[in-house]
C-alpha cells in the first residue's frame, strides 16, 4: 500500500506539516536543540534575531505538533528545559541537508539577484 498523503491536495494534512517545518523559525530551533536540551534564554540568545514573542509561540506550536518536550525543572529556581522529541530528531537529516544547501550556494543567490537588479 502505497502513502496516502499528498501535499499536492488541497486538503491533505500533510500541508499542515510541511507548513510547521516551512514556519519561519522552526528550523532554527531545531538546529539549536541539536545539542541537547536548552533552555529559554539559551534559545533565544542562540538564535539571534528571534523576539521572545516568537520564539514563545514557535515552542507551543512545536509542542502541539510533538516537535519537542517542554520539561520543568523543580531546581531553585524553578525551570523549564525545551528538548526535540525522537519525531523532532527525525527531522535533523533534511533540515540538515537544507542548511548545508542554503549555505554552500549564498553566492550563487547573490548573483542571480544582482543579476536581476541590474536588469530593473
Amino acid at each position: 500500500m502505497g502513502n496516502p498523503y499528498n501535499v499536492m491536495a488541497a486538503t491533505c494534512p500533510s500541508r499542515t506539516v510541511l507548513h510547521r517545518i516551512g514556519a519561519r523559525w522552526t528550523v532554527f530551533v531545531v538546529n539549536a536543540l541539536d545539542g541537547g536540551p536548552m533552555r529559554f534564554t539559551e534559545l533565544k540568545a542562540h538564535i539571534r534575531g528571534i523576539t521572545s514573542k516568537a520564539l514563545t509561540e514557535t515552542l507551543r506550536a512545536m509542542e502541539y505538533d510533538g516537535l519537542i518536550s517542554r520539561t520543568e525543572i523543580p531546581a531553585n529556581p524553578p525551570h523549564v528545559e525545551y528538548a526535540l522529541t525522537d519525531l523532532g530528531r527525525s527531522l535533523l537529516t533534511p533540515l540538515r541537508a537544507v542548511r548545508e544547501w542554503a549555505e554552500r550556494h549564498v553566492p550563487d543567490i547573490e548573483r542571480a539577484r544582482a543579476q536581476a537588479d541590474g536588469k530593473r
